[in-house]
């Protein structure tokens, strides 16, 4: 049995008052391992817990997109959709990350695809530049166009 002391964050309901809190307050988060003590120690062992709970999100952020949907009964079907499925995913935490927007880096994938890809907005080509015209105060913009300056290039030609 692993327990791990979390400082609580979050604000105390009396913040009008004035006064602070008398004692620090703690969470704890208790987990189960098997290993050995030999082969892995307590702080090694709160390590490897840590990044399976990362995994954890992946799956469940998987689990509320493309994998909610599961096409058919047929193996080999499902098995391409999941493949599908993890390349839309890679793809879109990809275009999150060339955001540079602090909130959509650590976005879900349905946060991203309201943001990001469901944009009210038409491309326009002109003398071989790309222009893209998004809606007046979008409060998206920056980061839409972060994602696009990166990916093409607003000033590169795209014909070769």
């Amino acid at each position: 049995l692993v327990v791990r002391r979390i400082p609580d964050l979050r604000p105390p309901k009396d913040q009008g008052q004035g006064q602070g809190t008398l004692f620090d307050i703690w969470r704890f988060h208790a987990f189960f391992t098997t290993t050995d003590p030999d082969d892995l120690d307590t702080v090694a062992a709160d390590k490897t817990h840590r990044q399976h709970a990362i995994v954890e999100q992946v799956h469940a952020d998987l689990k509320n997109s493309a994998l909610a949907h599961l096409p058919s009964n047929s193996f080999s079907a499902n098995a391409a959709w999941l493949v599908c499925a993890v390349m839309a995913f890679n793809v879109t935490r990809a275009a999150g990350t060339l955001t540079a927007d602090p909130k959509l880096t650590k976005a879900t994938t349905g946060t991203l695809r309201r943001t990001i890809v469901s944009v009210p907005a038409r491309i326009a080509c002109s003398a071989r530049r790309l222009t893209l015209h998004l809606p007046t105060d979008w409060p998206w913009e920056t980061a839409w166009n972060n994602l696009f300056d990166s990916t093409f290039g607003r000033n590169q030609s795209i014909i070769t």
